[in-house]
This record gives C-alpha cells, sequence and structure tokens, in this order.
C-alpha cells in the first residue's frame, strides 16, 4: 500500500510570532516542531504499512531548514520524505496549501491512502484534508479517532462528531484527517536514525511542481487576515462559602 502522511511545522510553544505586514506566522525551523496530530497521522501510516506492506512517505510544505523535521519522521518510521520549499509558497493559507500538497501528490503518482492530522495546533482550522481531498477528487474522513479494520480496498474506521461517533467505511484511496491520541508515536530508534541521516530527502519548488502561479503562496490565498490578537483573559475567581455556593453560581449563570 502506498501512503502519504502530510505533516506541517508548528511553534514549539504556545507563542506564535506574526509578519506585521502580511499578518502570516513566522515560521523558524530551529523553534518547530512537527504538529502533534500529524506526528500521530505518520504512526498511523507506518503501522498499516507493518501490517499491510508498502511505503510512507511524509510530505511537508515549508522552508529549507524544515528538512530537519522530515527526517525525524523517517527516524520514525517512515521510508522517505519530500520537501517542497520556495519563496513562491510564502504566506499560503489554507487553500493555497492543499492546492500546494495536491500537485505533488500528484507528482508522485498518487497514493492508496493519504492522512493528515486532524488540524494543526497553531491554526485550528482543520481544513487541510478535506481541501486536500476535494483538489484530488477523493473520498474525505474527517475526526477519525479509531482505525477498525485496514485493507488494502477499504477502511472501516469511526470518526467523531457533534452528535457523537459513527462508523463509517470508505473505499480507497481516500484521505483521512486523524486525532491526536488515536495511537501513542514511537520514539526514533537508533537504526531509524542512522537510516534518516543517509536518507535522500526529494525537494521540489513550485516550477518543480507545475503549480498554478495564480493559486499558490500570498497570491494564492482568498483569505484576508484583518487583525491579529492575543487572548486576553477575563474576570477574577470569586469564593464561595461551601453553604452558597450552589445559589451563587446559579445567579452569576444567570447574569450572563
Amino acid at each position: 500500500m502506498k501512503i502519504i502522511v502530510c505533516v506541517k511545522q508548528v511553534p514549539s510553544s504556545n507563542e506564535v510570532r506574526l509578519d506585521p505586514v502580511r499578518k502570516t506566522i513566522i515560521r523558524d525551523s530551529s523553534e518547530a516542531v512537527i504538529n502533534p496530530f500529524d506526528v500521530t497521522a505518520a504512526e498511523a501510516a507506518v503501522q498499516i504499512r507493518e501490517k499491510l506492506g508498502g511505503t510512507v512517505t511524509a510530505l511537508s510544505m515549508g522552508i529549507p531548514a524544515s528538512e530537519r523535521l522530515l527526517r525525524d519522521e523517517i527516524a520514525r518510521g517512515a521510508d522517505n520524505a519530500v520537501l517542497l520549499t520556495d519563496r513562491a509558497f510564502a504566506g499560503a493559507d489554507t487553500l493555497a496549501t492543499s492546492y500546494t500538497l495536491s500537485k505533488a501528490i500528484e507528482d508522485l503518482g498518487g497514493a492508496d491512502l493519504i492522512l493528515c492530522g486532524k488540524m494543526a495546533t497553531d491554526g485550528d482550522t482543520a481544513q487541510i484534508g478535506p481541501e486536500l481531498a476535494s483538489w484530488l477528487n477523493l473520498p474525505c474522513v474527517t475526526d477519525v479517532s479509531a482505525l477498525l479494520e485496514v485493507t488494502e480496498k477499504q477502511i472501516i474506521c469511526r470518526r467523531n462528531t457533534d452528535a457523537g461517533a459513527e462508523t463509517v467505511n470508505v473505499s480507497l484511496p481516500a484521505v483521512l484527517t486523524i486525532v491526536k491520541n488515536l495511537t501513542t508515536p514511537r520514539l526514533p530508534s537508533i537504526e531509524g536514525i542512522r537510516r534518516s541521516l543517509k536518507a535522500d530527502l526529494k525537494i521540489l519548488d513550485a516550477k518543480g511542481l507545475g503549480a498554478d502561479p495564480a493559486r499558490i503562496g500570498l497570491d494564492g490565498s482568498p483569505t484576508q487576515v484583518i487583525r491579529t490578537f492575543p487572548q486576553q483573559e477575563k474576570g477574577e475567581a470569586v469564593p464561595f462559602e461551601k453553604s452558597e455556593a450552589a445559589s451563587e453560581v446559579k445567579k452569576l449563570w444567570e447574569e450572563l
């Protein structure tokens, strides 16, 4: 089975630095980690390959220094990795990013299964997976919390919904987005680290992808960020005596 897992770099802390002009996130690979949701998706991909055979390719769009993070995915079990890097990709929103990833997947000859994390911890949009499936004209199952049965032709999985959970049977090829606690990511092995240091990463730019310049980077991003600001904490704790707590909480609730 040919599996592609899409991974993204995110800030290693809760502090997100923003470009004051473009209003986009400043990404510095020295301060970045792989999005935790994507790490889980990558582990799920490796476990499927271990069961059914095939290959796992880690795919990412980022600055050249992102190579370090992709090598870490190889050390954790991926067979190879592809980095999409070009100044023309800078400032991309989810639509431009998903388009760029779709062009890379087409360049790789497609896949039997494409896995993404449910969302990224810096953007929280949860849009990449569904948009990627749309570009590739593939079925998509989001918010997958369990893989119940996986074969070369179909996957039976459990997904979260607003109403609870449901079991879905999806034919392959397909795109799945994975929740963070679906499985526990393995640590890099010594053998994996050695292999990752020797691995040849495939690096593609906009020209190499044959991407439409009007659909990539800032020019291809219809999202307009007008203003950004940190969340402000409001209010303060109010102590209550045990005997009056219930009535006071009820009163506060009614005032909201």
